[in-house]
């Protein structure tokens, strides 16, 4: 047990486990539980948290949070729908300028957290009064969007042997595709598990630091600012009150997935496990119709509490037995936990 704590893909295996149990438990309690556009729904309705789980993982891989980017969704629905409503811009033209301004924004807390050596929660907090705010200034009240772009992208359906997706769902796992390259087979990736390992070593290592860091920053706006996208092709309307608390979601998304909060180890693929095992209870909820939708957080609450406990008994795991290994070998542990 304690070499099974202590190996890295612990968590992993686990998210896996607990994912299809959840689904086997649902196609045995309820009729019509499983099939496959069951599955495909999970996806269709979560495509904007897995997008911006998948920022949020970057960002914790490298010891830092992002508080900021529930409200950055909000902002991009709010400018999308002002722009097509009131300027008639063309929708690419806005797809593309809110894009930018998410990675914008994001970049500038990037560059605060790292050159004025500010907590990133500090920061991302002020980016998530900041957003919320700017999306009242814009307007108190939901703005409708019937831009036929718009329309067209949210009514899409994409067969699926016998069943459909949309189009978000194909985003947001071409994001996760591209996501996990950049993380596991680029310099920027290796340098984002480095600076989340220990930041003086990798300084001492010469990587690129204050650049990595605000890099960071930048694709979690831009994811941020991609989920606003997909979450107008969902609710096709701007609105300040949308995706409230959805920051907590994702990390909640990402810490299930198998990523440690204090940075340095996980995999971006393994925030797709932790959305899907929200999906499920979400749905296991839904079907079962009898217990009020606040079952959810109280199940995703609980399931935080034991992932944490699960990475802290892993972390003095490896912690004990790179105390009484040989010093090559407990480097290896030590690097491993980090």
């Amino acid at each position: 047990m304690k070499k099974l704590l202590a190996s890295p893909y612990f968590t992993s295996l686990v998210t896996v486990a607990l994912l299809l149990v959840l689904f086997a438990m649902g196609s045995v309690t309820y009729t019509g539980f499983f099939s496959l556009q069951v599955v495909l729904n999970l996806l269709i309705d979560n495509a904007f948290l897995l997008v911006i789980g998948i920022g949020m993982t970057f960002v914790i891989l490298s010891g830092g949070i992002d508080l900021s980017v529930g409200s950055v969704l909000a902002l991009t629905t709010m400018i999308s729908a002002w722009l097509l409503h009131a300027l008639h811009w063309p929708p690419q033209l806005v797809i593309v300028c809110v894009l930018l301004l998410g990675a914008l924004f994001g970049a500038s807390m990037g560059a605060m957290i790292h050159y004025f050596k500010l907590q990133p929660f500090i920061v991302t907090l002020s980016g998530m009064f900041l957003a919320r705010g700017l999306c009242y200034l814009i307007s108190i009240d939901s703005i409708t969007i019937d831009d036929p772009f718009y329309v067209h992208l949210s009514q899409a359906r994409l067969p699926v042997f016998g069943a459909f997706v949309s189009p978000s769902v194909v985003i947001a796992l071409i994001t996760l595709a591209v996501a996990v390259f950049v993380a596991h087979y680029t310099r920027f990736g290796r340098a984002i598990y480095a600076i989340g390992g220990n930041e003086q070593s990798a300084l001492m290592m010469g990587l690129p630091v204050g650049r990595t860091k605000v890099l960071i920053y930048a694709f979690s706006g831009f994811c941020a600012a991609l989920a606003g996208v997909l979450f107008s092709f969902y609710m096709l309307s701007g609105y300040g009150l949308h995706a409230q608390g959805t920051e907590l979601d994702a990390i909640a998304a990402v810490v299930i997935g198998g990523t440690l909060l204090t940075g340095g180890y996980g995999y971006v693929a393994g925030t797709l496990s932790g959305v899907l095992i929200l999906g499920v209870i979400q749905t296991l909820i839904a079907f079962d119709g009898t217990l009020s939708s606040w079952w959810t957080k109280i199940f995703i609450g609980a399931l935080l509490f034991v992932f944490c406990l699960v990475q802290r008994l892993m972390a003095i795991s490896a912690a004990r037995r790179a105390a009484t290994a040989p010093v090559p070998v407990a480097a290896a542990a030590l690097a491993g936990a980090a």
